[in-house]
Formats: structure tokens, C-alpha cells, sequence
């Protein structure tokens, strides 16, 4: 059975940080591209950053020196380390896993506000 479990979502001030967290059991990093996707309120998801098994990174260009993605094999955990946040960074983040099916977690909410 695939779970992947989000955390550290929260609420932050412009300009701050914040780490996202995705736990994953039942896949392996080595052959699943992981991703963080976010949707804010009225919009569609959409990619913020994914990452091959062979450690390719991509970036949506809204993100891009900002964030990073990065995956911890030994605790099969995909993290994504937010920077110099902006007000519309607001979204709910969601991992995701996907190699022919995909596979999501319940999402954590990332709040930028003043």
C-alpha cells in the first residue's frame, strides 16, 4: 500500500521559510519521480518542483532559486525547502509519486501572510 504523508506546512511572514516534508512508504525512490504540486483557492494544481530517481530537479519559473527539492533515501522522505516566501506561495502543497500511476498525499497548507 503507497502513503505518502505531507508536514510542515504553516503560516509565515513574507520573505520567510518553511520546510515541506512527504514521507513515503510502499514506493521507492529509485525509480518514482517525486513532486511537490500546489493549488491555491480558484485555481488549478500545478507543478512546483519534481525530481527524477536519478536526481534531476525541475522548477516552475515562479520558484526557481527559491525553492528546492531534495529526497533523503535512507528516510524515504522528499523535502522541499521554501525561501523567501511570497504572498502567492499560499496553497495547499501536495507530493506526489508517479511512474505511470500517480499517487498523492492529503496535502499540508502553506499560508505567506503579513
Amino acid at each position: 500500500q503507497v502513503q505518502l504523508v505531507e508536514s510542515g506546512g504553516g503560516l509565515v511572514q513574507p520573505g520567510g521559510s518553511l520546510r515541506l516534508s512527504c514521507a513515503a512508504s510502499g514506493i521507492s525512490f529509485s525509480i518514482y519521480v517525486m513532486g511537490w504540486y500546489r493549488q491555491a483557492p480558484g485555481k488549478q494544481r500545478e507543478l512546483v518542483a519534481s525530481v527524477t530517481p536519478w536526481g534531476t530537479a525541475t522548477y516552475a519559473d515562479s520558484v526557481k532559486g527559491r525553492f528546492t527539492i531534495f529526497k533523503d533515501f535512507a528516510k524515504n522522505t522528499v523535502f522541499l525547502q521554501m525561501n523567501s516566501l511570497r504572498l502567492e506561495d499560499t496553497a495547499v502543497y501536495y507530493c506526489n509519486a508517479d511512474r505511470q500511476v500517480q499517487y498523492w498525499g492529503q496535502g499540508t497548507q502553506v499560508t505567506v501572510s503579513s
